[in-house]
C-alpha cells in the first residue's frame, strides 16, 4: 500500500503542526521560567535596597539622638554656668520657659539675655544655611568673593 502525494502532504502538515505546538509549549515554559527568575531577582534586589535604606535611617536616627544629647548637655552646662556666675555677681536672673521649648534668661535690668529657644536656634540655623540655600537656588556667582 503506497501513500499518495495527498497522504504524504497530510502527514507532513500533521508533523509540522505537532512540532510547532511543541515549540510553542517550550517557548511558554521558557517565558514562565524567565519571569519567575526575574521576580526572584527583583525581590532580592528590593530587599537588599530596603535593608540599605533602613540602615541609613537608623544611622541618621542615632546621629540625631547623639546630637540631641550633646545639645541637652550643652544647654545644662550653659545653664549651670549662668547660675554659678549670676550668684557670684549677685544678679537676679529671670527664667522664662518658651511654649515651643527652650528657655530665655535675663538679668535683673534686662540688659543681659541668653536665649536658648527653638525659635532662636532656627534663626541661627537659617543664617548659617543662607549661603547654601543661595547657592542651590541661584547657582554659583563668579562675582561673589565671600560666601556668607
Amino acid at each position: 500500500m503506497a501513500l499518495t502525494d495527498a497522504d504524504v502532504q497530510k502527514q507532513i502538515k500533521h508533523m509540522m503542526a505537532f512540532i510547532e505546538q511543541e515549540a510553542n509549549e517550550k517557548v511558554e515554559e521558557i517565558d514562565a521560567k524567565a519571569e519567575e527568575e526575574f521576580n526572584i531577582e527583583k525581590g532580592r534586589l528590593v530587599q537588599t535596597q530596603r535593608l540599605k535604606i533602613m540602615e541609613y535611617y537608623e544611622k541618621k536616627e542615632k546621629q540625631i539622638e547623639q546630637h540631641k544629647k550633646i545639645t541637652e548637655s550643652t544647654f545644662w552646662d550653659l545653664l549651670t554656668w549662668m547660675i554659678e556666675h549670676a550668684s557670684r555677681l549677685q544678679l537676679d536672673i529671670s527664667f522664662y520657659l518658651n511654649s515651643c521649648g527652650g528657655i530665655e534668661m535675663y538679668n535683673e535690668n534686662g540688659k543681659i539675655k541668653v536665649s536658648n529657644t527653638l525659635e532662636s536656634r532656627l534663626e541661627l540655623i537659617a543664617q548659617q544655611m543662607m549661603p547654601e540655600v543661595r547657592m542651590n537656588l541661584f547657582g554659583a556667582n563668579p562675582n561673589r568673593k565671600f560666601l556668607d
